[in-house]
């Protein structure tokens, strides 16, 4: 790790006097050559195709400073970086917020940040590949829409006591966003979870509720989205199960993004097992997801309703450690979505072969 030069340097550009706090610059470059075959529908033609692809690359700049009597000031700034595509930018709606930390009480920080849903079921999110496919991509995490990170919230985290952790989100979002939609004139969206680490046990739950009104697309219905989740890591071996029920899910948001009227918004049940085995620098992982969407979509040109189908996704994975910095992999992640190809879920296989340097 490197120490604040970059904040050095843009102090000295600013000719500015600061007091450089505790910062440390980081990064991960992680891309691909991905094949992926898609079952195609006319909102969402099929394509067999090679790509080199970018996994969700980083560059960002996180610290804290010491203010005295246990009190100290904590933030990160991290941006993603599109390492394939030949952009000039950095792309949005990575962590970066600023707080206060307390050793007796724990921290409250406000930005855009992971949320507690993902905190505790983000435990089964094991593979390399985000582009191809993947642990939200394909859909085998319900909250992926709104359980992975958010922008306009406030996070309180608490102390660890014995294993034992909480976390509360809050978001307020006064104006549109393309995260969080604008439901209430208050807060809009809040998740609540709790986790327990003890060595090798792991359990944990979750619970995210949307305030939505009249105002939103979403029928004027409040909206949730629950998950429990348990792993066990014995040695070399890890095993794990995420289970998540709730109608605040990434299915009926799919459905409206293609274009759909939602003729039902209802319960929808996913259930996902994985595990993964190390000897040496080795690491093989493997995960099955069964998700079975309880509601329906409607053309709305046509008027024909039609019942979401069962979904199932199975995922495979192995790499190699060079280091404790640099990986490579091999993984490879397929979908059988029956009927749900015209919202896009619909078959889906794809190998992704990779590279990851942390520094």
């Amino acid at each position: 790790m490197k120490k604040s030069t970059l904040a050095l340097a843009v102090a000295a550009a600013l000719a500015t006097s600061v007091a450089v706090a505790d910062t440390t610059l980081y990064g991960s470059a992680r891309v691909s050559v991905d094949y992926v075959s898609l079952e195609g529908s006319p909102n969402f033609p099929g394509s067999d195709a090679w790509d080199i692809v970018n996994n969700s690359s980083r560059l960002g700049v996180r610290g804290s400073e010491d203010l005295g009597g246990g009190l100290s000031a904590i933030y990160q700034y991290e941006f993603g970086v599109d390492m394939t595509e030949g952009s000039s930018g950095f792309e949005g709606n990575r962590p970066k917020w600023v707080g206060l930390s307390g050793d007796s009480w724990g921290s409250v920080t406000l930005g855009t940040q992971w949320t507690p849903y993902y905190n505790v079921a983000g435990v089964a999110d094991i593979f390399n590949a985000s582009g191809a496919g993947g642990f939200t991509v394909l859909t085998g995490y319900l909250g992926a829409t709104w359980g992975t990170r958010l922008d306009n919230s406030l996070v309180y985290k608490s102390p660890n006591f014995s294993g034992f952790s909480a976390e509360v989100m809050l978001v307020a979002n006064g104006s549109a966003s393309t995260r969080v939609p604008n439901t209430s004139q208050g807060v809009d969206l809040w998740q609540i979870a709790g986790k327990y680490v003890n060595g090798p046990f792991y359990a944990g739950g979750a619970y995210m509720g949307l305030n939505n009104s009249s105002r939103d697309s979403f029928n004027g219905d409040d909206l949730q989205l629950w998950t429990l989740v348990g792993a066990y890591q014995p040695g070399p071996f890890t095993v794990g199960l995420l289970y998540e029920q709730g109608d605040l899910n990434t299915i009926s948001v799919l459905a409206s993004n293609a274009g759909f009227g939602l003729d039902s918004i209802d319960d929808t049940w996913s259930l996902y097992l994985w595990g993964s085995y190390t000897f040496g620098n080795n690491i093989i992982r493997a995960a099955y997801g069964y998700m079975e969407p309880d509601g329906r979509y409607f053309n709305t040109n046509s008027g024909r309703a039609t019942d979401f189908d069962e979904i199932q996704n199975l995922l495979l994975g192995y790499q190699y450690n060079f280091s404790k910095r640099t990986r490579v992999w091999a993984e490879y992640l397929g979908r059988t979505g029956d009927d749900n190809s015209n919202i896009g879920l619909g078959d889906r296989n794809a190998v992704s072969m990779g590279v990851r340097h942390d520094f």
